[in-house]
């Protein structure tokens, strides 16, 4: 058994759950559960009596890259051995049980995870075989289910699936990512003295075209221009763009 605590590998963030795989058959799979993983910076994999055994070149291959996890995944023959140096465990499943208990969805138990650390306790996460799932002996040894609101009719995951969801949730509340950005590719947002500047011409071919029929009203519609522009949030890029849209209108003017 060898294996390196995910807090100790550079680049991602502490405090992240362990997770343990139970009885996983097909090492395509295991791969795919450590990409998962680190798409969301978790790294610490163990696995408990893999079908195949381990090493397994099936699962280098479909890992896509995510060797750290591959390398570092630890092998334990049963599942009490996997989560005997933890704390708090969870089992995720898809199926009611006859246990009394907490039920969590992965979103609660992702803002969980974050004072379980803080606590200084250390966790885990167990998912089940891909054909059944965990067995009761093994969701015994959790302290909390953890179970997604999806289809009821249709509630099956691939592994990698699950593992993707609950490390997702928990990722989620590590950073802080904005809800909505502006994407403005290579060029950035116009300053104001930019759109100013092309406002200013555009108002001054309007009054030479007549389009401001009422010397009263030219104010409110002059506002009502500038607020179209400002709503657009445009580009140093786009600017331009309508300078020599502009220009090539008052070309095919003189020309008419």
């Amino acid at each position: 058994m060898a294996g390196t605590d995910s807090t100790q590998l550079d680049g991602l963030p502490d405090g992240g759950p362990v997770i343990i795989l139970v009885k996983p058959q097909l090492g395509q799979n295991i791969g795919m559960v450590a990409r998962a993983m680190l798409n969301n910076g978790l790294a610490e994999l163990r696995l408990v009596a893999p079908r195949d055994g381990w090493p397994n070149p099936e699962a280098v291959a479909s890992a896509a890259g995510a060797d750290r996890v591959i390398d570092n995944a630890q092998v334990f023959e049963t599942t009490a051995d996997a989560v005997a140096d933890l704390q708090r465990v969870y089992a995720t499943t898809a199926r009611p049980r006859d246990m009394v208990g907490r039920v969590l969805t992965p979103r609660t138990a992702g803002r969980e995870f974050l004072e379980v650390h803080k606590a200084g306790n250390r966790y885990g996460v167990l998912f089940g075989g891909e054909r059944a799932g965990l067995d009761n002996e093994d969701v015994t040894l959790a302290d909390n289910i953890i179970e997604a609101p999806l289809n009821p009719s249709f509630r099956s995951l691939n592994l990698a699936q699950a593992v993707l969801l609950i490390s997702y949730e928990w990722y989620q509340n590590r950073i802080e990512v904005p809800e909505e950005r502006f994407q403005v590719g290579d060029s950035d947002l116009a300053g104001k003295d930019e759109l100013l500047n092309f406002l200013t011409r555009l108002e001054a071919s309007l009054d030479k075209g007549g389009f401001f029929k009422s010397p009263n009203l030219r104010p409110v519609t002059v506002r009502n221009i500038r607020n179209m522009f400002q709503r657009a949030s445009l580009t140093s890029q786009e600017v331009r763009t309508l300078h020599g849209i502009a220009e090539a209108l008052r070309r095919a003017g003189r020309l008419e």
